[in-house]
């Protein structure tokens, strides 16, 4: 019978072999993943510890979290010669939409009708840094200044318009298809469903076997629980910031973006409770002991405690 940590220790060969090693990645996972609802601060030396098994040196994570400060995801602090970072308010707000994303079920309301932003002229920077935001949130680009995506929330557009954000010059319409091609003429020029797809198939392909192994066993090692997590959420978060989460109308019937999804939720059932207790166990704050995660993480992928019944660490 295969072991579950054999399987922990594959996954992580396979991110040591990626060159280069992006640590900082790593951490956004680990961070948007596992601190984040355990009070959102980690002292620096407390995410070396963590960051370890993954290959990530100490150099590494130093490097890392000073970068992710300076591009303004993280605040840090010192008291004496020790750091602690945690999220600044703009990483609190790029986590917050990244979840919901990424742990949320889809909704399956749509009305039919699309969101377009036309892009008005303005200089070639400002318009990369819209284009990166809008294809962020999931809109694809149709032409050179116009982007669409089914009935985007309005009320997170007009958020976004209001501060002052990068979505300020933008012209928003809602709008309804002329005709019955339309929808699908849309989605040829603004996604890449066929690479997507691909890489959904690719992830399926290898986490099931992870799957398998955690179905022969009933427990695991708190360790290895959180190597499993941690890989999984990191690839899964990559490759799901690229969906544009289309309403199940205009995607093929046997879309592997759901298999993908209902695999991630039952394996992240399953090591859930595990990995929690390694990072009680290795993670702190300078003033202590990380507090209890907040119960809205058991909400995750529809809710995990159902499915940790008989689960024993």
């Amino acid at each position: 019978m295969a072991e579950f940590p054999l399987t922990a220790a594959r996954l992580v060969a396979g991110f040591r072999r990626q060159r280069p090693l992006r640590g900082g990645s790593l951490i956004v996972t680990v961070f948007g993943d596992a601190i984040t609802p355990r009070g959102g601060a980690i002292a620096l030396g407390s995410l070396i510890e963590l960051a370890a098994p993954f290959g990530l040196n100490e150099r590494l994570v130093r490097t890392a979290t000073a970068r992710l400060a300076q591009d303004g995801w993280l605040e840090g602090r010192r008291v004496g010669k020790l750091s602690e970072y945690h999220l600044s308010k703009n990483g609190r707000e790029r986590f917050a939409e990244a979840t919901k994303r990424i742990y949320s079920e889809p909704d399956a309301r749509w009305s039919g009708r699309w969101t377009l932003i036309v892009v008005p002229p303005m200089r070639a920077a400002q318009r990369r840094a819209i284009r990166e935001e809008l294809v962020w949130r999931g809109f694809g680009q149709i032409s050179a200044g116009v982007f669409a995506h089914p009935e985007f929330d309005p009320r997170a557009l007009r958020a976004q318009r209001r501060s002052a954000g990068v979505l300020a010059p933008v012209i928003a319409f809602d709008a309804a298809p002329a005709a019955d091609d339309a929808p699908q003429r849309v989605i040829e020029l603004g996604w890449n469903l066929e690479d997507l797809g691909m890489r959904y198939r690719r992830f399926v392909r290898r986490f099931a076997a992870v799957y398998a192994e955690l179905r022969r066993r009933a427990d695991a090692v708190p360790r290895d629980a959180f190597l499993v997590r941690t890989l999984l959420i990191h690839e899964y978060r990559r490759l799901h910031l690229r969906d544009p989460l289309l309403p199940a109308q205009l995607l093929r019937a046997d879309w592997p973006g759901v298999q993908a999804a209902a695999l991630c939720r039952d394996i992240y059932s399953r090591v859930f409770e595990a990995s929690e207790v390694h990072l009680s166990r290795v993670a702190a704050t300078l003033a202590g002991p990380l507090p209890p995660a907040d119960p809205s993480v058991m909400l995750r992928f529809g809710g995990l405690r159902p499915l940790l019944q008989g689960f024993d660490h």
